[in-house]
């Protein structure tokens, strides 16, 4: 891609009204609202992850899920395998199980070996959510189950409750301790409809993100028993990860969390809605169909850069953003992208994005 057209498309986003996710603010201005409601509310930043408006927040965020304890971290990547070498090292055995999509084994380049020394079985076929009879196929003696709730790479899917349920049973019968990947629990939540300690309660342990589906700057949380928690705090330190201040991030959250929450099962219901719509359109496919959650797949019948080029077109003619990106699927001649449905869709009516997705596909269709 040429400079020209990367600041071309650049010019494009940030005038266009956006389909996907919560919209785009400008970077400074979250800190400017983080900054005004640390003073209205006269909170302190923590040091080193101590401090008195830190842990309350995290006392908040357990309580809201059932938990012991919660610690602050700046990201999941830390957080989840802090978890699972603990668990580890509780039952001597470092070997851990995953789905084959999973953050971990996919984006992080296989910290959990290199950082924890944990060996790791894949569990299930990528193209569906783990379950009972995935965990029953395996013979390796596993510390630790990671379940994603929604498993993000396959269209967010999730199991029914159930087979959730039989999942959970299984492992601790059989000794293992199921970790929830929580990176999108407030979406999963909305699709169960039902309360946050009954889901988490499934687990052993808890991770949740704060900057995906509530919006807020780069942070994360595990939870759990306070025992674990407490010497997750010490790898969290080992690693670098108990930041001087970290009050930005973490307010963040504590402002964004409550109100968000609400907005979730308005988000699931626009996405049935937005899918509906653009299932009609003429070389889209929904994945799955209906969604889950309010995150779901599309797959079109055009070459990625085609989509691009007419993504670009819909955005100068209609400013309005149908998608980030467009990765090429296993077949010859589709792309695929992810949409997330947030606060940026409840302002834009399913027909007419349908309407634009039907002009975006003709224009592909000429190349």
């Amino acid at each position: 891609m040429t400079d020209e057209l990367k600041e071309r498309r650049s010019a494009l986003r940030r005038a266009s009204r956006w389909l996907h996710g919560h919209g785009h603010d400008p970077a400074h201005e979250e800190l400017v609202r983080v900054a005004a409601w640390s003073r209205a509310e006269g909170v302190e930043a923590d040091v080193y992850g101590e401090g008195e408006d830190l842990q309350a927040f995290e006392a908040r965020v357990a309580e809201l899920l059932g938990q012991e304890a919660g610690r602050f971290f700046i990201s999941g990547s830390m957080a989840q395998p802090i978890a699972l070498r603990l668990w580890a090292e509780r039952e001597g055995r470092f070997h851990v199980g995953m789905h084959p999509t999973c953050h971990l084994e996919l984006h992080e380049q296989r910290g959990y070996r290199h950082l924890h020394g944990l060996d790791v079985t894949l569990v299930g076929p990528a193209r569906r959510p783990m379950l009972v009879e995935d965990l029953d196929a395996l013979t390796e003696p596993l510390a630790a189950v990671v379940v994603e709730l929604p498993t993000r790479e396959n269209g967010g899917q999730l199991p029914s409750w159930e087979e959730l349920e039989a999942l959970s049973a299984r492992a601790r019968e059989r000794g293992i301790h199921p970790h929830l990947d929580g990176a999108r629990l407030w979406e999963a939540q909305a699709a169960y409809e039902r309360p946050f300690p009954e889901i988490c309660a499934l687990f052993d342990s808890v991770y949740v993100s704060f900057y995906k589906g509530i919006g807020a700057l780069a942070g994360a949380m595990l939870l759990g028993p306070r025992d674990l928690i407490d010497e997750a705090a010490v790898w969290q330190r080992r690693q670098g990860g108990n930041l001087y201040h970290s009050l930005p991030n973490w307010g963040s959250a504590a402002m964004l969390l409550e109100g968000r929450l609400p907005r979730f099962a308005h988000y699931r219901k626009r996405a049935l809605e937005l899918a509906a719509a653009l299932g009609e359109v003429a070389g889209v496919q929904v994945l799955p169909d209906p969604p889950h959650t309010n995150l779901f797949h599309l797959v079109f019948e055009a070459e990625p850069e085609a989509l691009l080029a007419a993504r670009d077109r819909v955005a100068e003619e209609r400013e309005l953003w149908l998608l980030g990106h467009a990765k090429p699927t296993d077949l010859p001649g589709q792309a695929r992208t992810e949409l997330y449905v947030g606060e940026a869709a409840l302002v834009l009516e399913p027909a007419e994005v349908a309407r634009a997705m039907g002009e975006l596909m003709e224009y592909a269709r000429e190349g």
